[in-house]
């Protein structure tokens, strides 16, 4: 834990990071209102003056010190969250899914809860490796992996391949030295329609992933996979959406894997030992908004599966599930700085120093978020506000009409909670915008896990003239 002094405004340079002292402790507060701040960490307290304090830290003393735009990720919230994972699937493998938000000290804090790790590149599965993540608890899929990505998964060591495609399955088996087997999953497409938008709909015969139950080419995938004496095939893998409120949906889809499971012993007399169902948990990003009960969704799951499983005279399988967006979005916090402030006719724009270049979701989903005025207390009446970003596209919206105070004005906070997924992992240097900081904050202290993108850094891949 670090010691108290005053917040100092610090930017890293491109190479260095000079050392920064720690944003102040706040002190204890009362109890936080459930109702202002029901989606936000569960650390979230309202403080003095209109501030809030996460992790024990005043948001605009952390604004001031690392300089907005920055996101604060409350580390106990993300292992808070990892132990719910592992008491609401006694017996069961819970890989965090790496691609909804990856840094050096997340792989930590995962690894240290006792979760695996699901990687989609041959990039993250590097960064996992390097920073000591056991590489056989690394499940390694994606759509469409490269001939680098299928090397780098054999060179790291990662536990098992997730085989997307007919063409994967002798493209990897030629990437196998003599001798060396390699343990692979075959994910499935259950005919399973979940998720909250179209683009984040994974289980059906009309998306990219997967192989196909119904017309066959899961069972031949199989059938090709036996035949590769360097394959090693250890079971099924199924992913059926994101954002998805319910759990019917992953019932129906288990039980038609458990169905493909069981024509798998009879076709070919194995019985496969693994079973994995992936992700897609939904979180609430306003405050009323359902999220999936991550207890009962396990209570169910894997009543579900012994009954399934009971019914086709199998043995119950290694079942494995893959949340990522429940882990590490609810810990996340964004702050801004508002620039300006326009109002045409009965339009009220709040502009930003963020935007679609740290957080492209509402552009590509049409997400919603609850967006705070920090750092000071308003008794101006509401007004219905868009929160705009800060780069030359009318789609640049981070929260179309919210409610802000109606005297909101440059120079003000604002705190976007529900950041800590899916923003930075997605993000770009759109119009040269460097991509933010990510601050950890814990017990009144703050850290710097990763340093503001500079120009310097944009402009050194620049190497042509």
């Amino acid at each position: 834990m670090t010691t108290s002094l005053p917040g100092v405004a610090v930017r890293a340079s491109a190479r260095t990071v000079p050392p920064v002292p720690p944003v102040p402790a706040v002190p204890p507060v009362p109890a936080k209102s459930s109702a202002a701040l029901s989606v936000w960490p569960a650390s979230a307290r309202l403080v003095s003056h209109g501030d809030v304090a996460v992790g024990g830290v005043s948001l605009v003393e952390a604004a001031e010190r690392f300089g907005t735009p920055v996101y604060l990720l409350d580390e106990d919230e993300v292992r808070e969250r990892c132990r719910t994972y592992v008491r609401a699937f006694p017996d069961t493998e819970v890989v965090y899914a790496a691609k909804a938000f990856l840094c050096r000290a997340l792989l930590h804090w995962v690894q240290e809860e006792g979760l695996g790790l699901d990687v989609c590149s041959a990039g993250e599965l590097e960064l996992a490796v390097t920073t000591g993540f056991p590489p056989e608890r690394i499940v390694f899929h994606g759509n469409a992996k490269s001939p680098d990505d299928l090397s780098a998964a054999l060179r790291l060591g990662a536990g098992r391949i997730v085989i997307d495609s007919a063409w994967e399955i002798a493209r990897l088996a030629a990437l196998i030295p003599p001798g060396a087997r390699q343990r692979v999953l075959v994910r499935v497409v259950p005919g399973v329609s979940a998720g909250s938008h179209a683009a984040i709909r994974t289980g059906t015969d009309d998306q990219k992933f997967g192989l196909s139950i119904t017309d066959g080419s899961a069972q031949h995938a199989v059938a090709r996979i036996l035949e590769q004496p360097r394959l090693e095939l250890a079971g099924l893998h199924c992913h059926i959406g994101s954002q998805i409120t319910t759990v019917k949906p992953y019932l129906t889809a288990l039980r038609r894997v458990v169905g493909l499971l069981a024509q798998i012993r009879q076709q070919h007399g194995i019985v496969l030992p693994e079973l994995d169902l992936g992700g897609g948990h939904a979180v609430a990003y306003r405050p009323g908004e359902t999220a999936l009960d991550i207890p009962s969704l396990g209570a169910r799951i894997r009543r579900e599966l012994a009954t399934s499983c009971a019914a086709a005279d199998l043995p119950v399988p290694r079942l494995t599930v893959e949340p990522g967006r429940a882990l590490v979005g609810p810990a996340g916090v964004a702050l801004y700085r508002v620039l300006a402030v326009k109002r045409t006719g009965d339009r009220v724009f709040v502009a930003v120093d963020g935007g679609m270049s740290d957080n492209p979701r509402p552009a590509l989903y049409g997400v919603r978020y609850a967006p705070r005025l920090i750092g000071r207390r308003s008794t101006a009446a509401p007004v219905t506000a868009t929160v705009v970003g800060r780069h030359c596209e009318a789609g640049d919206v981070l929260a179309a009409d919210v409610a802000m105070p109606g005297d909101v004005r440059p120079g003000d906070l604002v705190a976007v909670p529900v950041a800590g997924a899916y923003h930075l992992s997605m993000a770009s240097s759109y119009n040269a915008v460097g991509r933010p900081p990510v601050v950890a904050v814990h017990d009144g202290g703050a850290r710097l896990l990763v340093r503001r993108e500079s120009l310097a850094d944009i402009n050194s891949r620049d190497v042509g003239l």
